[in-house]
C-alpha cells in the first residue's frame, strides 16, 4: 500500500464511519510522516475499545508496528554497541508498548515526543542493569558512577589520586559507604576461572585447577550426627526395621517376612520412621 492510498484510507475512513479503523497489511512500512498521522486515528479508536477486545488488540498491535521507527530512531543512539543491537531494539520496543499504553491524544503532544524518552529509558536500564558481571543493588551502581566522577575530578584537583576521605567529603557520604561502593564496583567485570593464571610458577595452569571443592562427605556427616539424637527416640522395633532396610539392604518383603508382618505393612511403618527423622532433622535446621 503507498503512502497515498494510505492517507486516503485513512480519510476515508474517518470521514464514513466512527468505529471502523483502516486495514493496513504491512503498517511497519508505512513512512513516518503517514504513520503520525494514521497513529491519531488508531489512538481515538484505541481510547473507545474495551481492552482484551479483538479490535482493542488489532488496533494495538497496529500502532506499535505503525512507530517501530521510532525505535530503530533511539536505538541509533548506541551504535557503539552493534554486538548487542538486536536485545537494545526488542528492549526499545517493549518502552515503545508502554509508551502506546500510556499515551492520550489529550496530552496536546506528539506521540514521538512522548514515546521516545520511554524508549530510550527502557534501553538505557537494560544497559544498567546487565552490564554489571555480578549482581549488586542498583543504589551500589549507581555510587559507583558518582564514585568514577569524583575521582575525576579530584585527580585533575589535587593532581593525584584522592583519597578515601577526600572523596566522601567531595560526595557527602561517610568512609564506610565510599568503601562499598569502591569494593561493588569490583563487579562489574568480572574474570574467567579458566584463563591462565597470574602466577609465573604456574603460568600453564588456569585458576579453576588451583580451587578447592566442597567436601561431598561433609553434609553426610553432618546428617549422620543431627540422626544420632532422633534414632534414640524410636523403639527398638523401629530401629530394627531402619537396619534391616538401610544397614542390611533388604527388602520390604524380606523385612515382612522376617518380622511376620505384611510388604504393605512394612512400607507404612518406614514411611511413617523416615517422615519422624524428617521433620526432627528440619526442625534442627
Amino acid at each position: 500500500m503507498s503512502a497515498t492510498s494510505v492517507r486516503h484510507a485513512a480519510r476515508q475512513d474517518a470521514a464514513t464511519t466512527e468505529h471502523a479503523l483502516p486495514y493496513l497489511e504491512r503498517p511497519a512500512d508505512v513512512a513516518p510522516k503517514d504513520a503520525r498521522e494514521i497513529s491519531k486515528l488508531f489512538f481515538a479508536r484505541l481510547s473507545e475499545l474495551e481492552e482484551g477486545t479483538r479490535d482493542h488488540q488489532y488496533a494495538r498491535n497496529t500502532l506499535i508496528e505503525l512507530n517501530l521507527s521510532l525505535v530503530r530512531y533511539a536505538a541509533g543512539r548506541f551504535r557503539n554497541r552493534a554486538d548487542q543491537m538486536e536485545d537494545i531494539v526488542q528492549v526499545g520496543t517493549i518502552g515503545l508498548i508502554k509508551a502506546i499504553d500510556r499515551f492520550e491524544l489529550t496530552r496536546e503532544v506528539e506521540f514521538a515526543t512522548f514515546a521516545v524518552p520511554y524508549i530510550v529509558g527502557e534501553i538505557k536500564r537494560f544497559f544498567r542493569d546487565t552490564s554489571w558481571a555480578v549482581h549488586v543493588p542498583r543504589r551500589l551502581q549507581e555510587l559507583r558512577i558518582d564514585l568514577a566522577r569524583a575521582t575525576d575530578d579530584l585527580s585533575q584537583r589535587l593532581d593525584r589520586a584522592p583519597t578515601t576521605a577526600e572523596l566522601a567529603e567531595h560526595l557527602g557520604l561517610d568512609e564506610d559507604e565510599v568503601i562499598e561502593g569502591v569494593v561493588a564496583g569490583n563487579g562489574y567485570t568480572a574474570g574467567s576461572i579458566d584463563l591462565p593464571s597470574d602466577d609465573s610458577s604456574e603460568a600453564s595452569a588456569p585458576l579453576s585447577d588451583r580451587l578447592g571443592a566442597p567436601d561431598a562427605g561433609l553434609e553426610t556427616a553432618e546428617n549422620v550426627q543431627a540422626l544420632k539424637p532422633l534414632l534414640k527416640e524410636l523403639d527398638d522395633r523401629e530401629r530394627q526395621i531402619l537396619r534391616m532396610r538401610f544397614g542390611d539392604e533388604m527388602t520390604q518383603a524380606e523385612i515382612g517376612a522376617e518380622l511376620g508382618v505384611t510388604q504393605m505393612h512394612v512400607s507404612r511403618l518406614l514411611s511413617r520412621i523416615t517422615g519422624r527423622l524428617r521433620d526432627g532433622l528440619l526442625a534442627v535446621e
